[in-house]
């Protein structure tokens, strides 16, 4: 099932590697949404509320530690396109090492601060509790998260994207059914949503490491392939560490937003909560297609044929306006609907609030679909700065517009920060596209 993204048409490549990808970014999605679903029906409202309130936060951390998983397997992609089968190996060491290293490093801290990083975002008092022992769980398990993302950025840089698929549809069941009996049955609210969640997705990390050295004997690792090598690891964390600043600066600026929509109480954070479960539903086409370009850019370039890569990007630019279309009509037309998933009969004015982010949402999608496109393209050839800075642009972009609208429009002023950010920075990443592509061209 590993597929050499280097020969074939590129078009057809990119559409047969996104599509398990797609699946499993559904199911991903899916894992969140059982959560909100079963917690806002059960628990209620505040508790719905509550585990919005977080996802900022657990963006920011969680981001950070998927962006480095993500870094490894862009340098994964550039061994297996330069057929370097002995550096693939050690890269797949160093990988598992600084999983571990890192996943230590996040969760101590995290764990010891989440109440206070509640309160720094202005979560309302009526639910920092029930914010505070979900967020707990969901940091103590950043190894679980971590290393998911990790055996699936590996399997993913060789070109397989099946696998952590199948492992995540499984790992979807159980998160189902422990969802219900962590909360349903044994009453632990808020906190047995996050041990369902970490619990599943851990599962799914050991079954993908299983699979992947039993199937693949070219990521079968020996005990040669671990050793010291601090330019390797130089390497690998000059692409991962930017990729995972990325995420992070990205979630600092979604953190501000969720910061001025908690000033206007409750049921503003949970109608806003809902909206963005259906926006992320509705746009999984778009990181989707990041996925499939960070690693065929990356293939392409370790094997240095660069015309596929310039044929590949063209070819995901007009992805894009599909993918934003079908984003904008989910949003629009299937949007009303789907906040009922979220929160047991929503009132007028709930759905209200919640429609006004969507349809504003749905103006700007074709430049949120540029940044997963670009953004990822970028970080698969190895040009990380440039996408590290534009999640700095997305941020003063969100503040901007917040600083100047929140007061005179009140929560649409709030909701007209992401719209913002996305015009800027997808602007921003496809002229440095086209610089790249500018020089590359010359240096050939």
């Amino acid at each position: 099932m590993r597929k050499d993204m280097t020969i074939g048409n590129p078009l057809k490549i990119i559409l047969l590697f996104s599509l398990p990808v797609l699946a499993g970014n559904l199911f991903q999605q899916f894992y969140n949404m059982v959560d909100t679903v079963i917690v806002g029906q059960y628990l209620g409202e505040d508790a719905l509320a509550a585990v919005g309130s977080t996802g900022c936060l657990m963006f920011l951390v969680l981001g950070f530690a998927n962006g480095i998983a993500q870094g490894f397997g862009v340098l994964i992609a550039h061994a297996f396109g330069a057929k370097d089968m002995k550096l693939l190996r050690h890269y797949v060491a160093l990988s598992l090492a600084l999983t571990l290293v890192v996943s230590v490093i996040l969760t101590i801290p995290t764990v010891a601060a989440s109440r206070q990083l509640l309160l720094w975002l202005n979560t309302p008092e009526n639910i920092v509790d029930l914010a505070n022992q979900y967020i707990r769980v969901i940091f103590a398990g950043i190894l679980c998260t971590m290393s998911y993302n990790v055996a699936a950025g590996i399997l993913r840089g060789i070109g397989d994207s099946r696998t952590p698929l199948y492992f995540l549809v499984f790992s979807s069941g159980l998160n189902i059914a422990l969802d219900v009996f962590l909360i349903v049955v044994a009453g632990l609210g808020t906190a047995g949503a996050a041990y369902a969640t970490v619990i599943s997705q851990g599962i799914a990390a050991v079954l993908c490491f299983i699979v992947m050295f039993r199937k693949y004997d070219i990521l079968r690792t020996h005990r040669t392939d671990y050793y010291w090598d601090p330019a390797g690891m130089g390497r690998m964390l000059s692409i991962g560490i930017p990729m995972a600043l990325n995420y992070s600066i990205t979630a600092i600026g979604t953190m501000v937003v969720q910061s001025a929509v908690n000033v206007f109480g409750s049921g503003v954070v949970a109608a806003f909560t809902a909206a963005s479960k259906v926006c992320n539903i509705a746009t999984q086409t778009m990181p989707t297609l990041g996925t499939a370009m960070a690693t065929y850019c990356g293939q392409n370039l370790g094997a240095a044929k660069y015309d596929r890569i310039f044929s590949g990007m063209r070819s995901a630019f007009f992805l894009s306006f599909v993918a934003a279309g079908l984003g904008a009509a989910i949003c629009c037309f299937a949007g009303p609907y789907m906040i009922g998933w979220f929160i047991h009969d929503p009132s007028a004015e709930t759905i209200g609030y919640a429609m006004q982010y969507l349809y504003l949402a749905s103006a700007f999608m074709l430049p949120l679909a540029w940044i997963f496109v670009y953004r990822n393209g970028l970080q698969g050839l190895g040009r990380g700065f440039v996408p590290m800075i534009s999640g700095v642009v997305e941020l003063v972009s969100r503040y901007i517009v917040i600083l100047f609208t929140a007061k005179p429009l009140g929560y649409l002023g709030v909701c007209l920060s992401d719209p913002a950010a996305w015009l800027t920075t997808g602007l921003l990443l496809i002229i440095t596209y086209l610089m790249w592509k500018r020089n590359a061209i010359k240096r050939q």
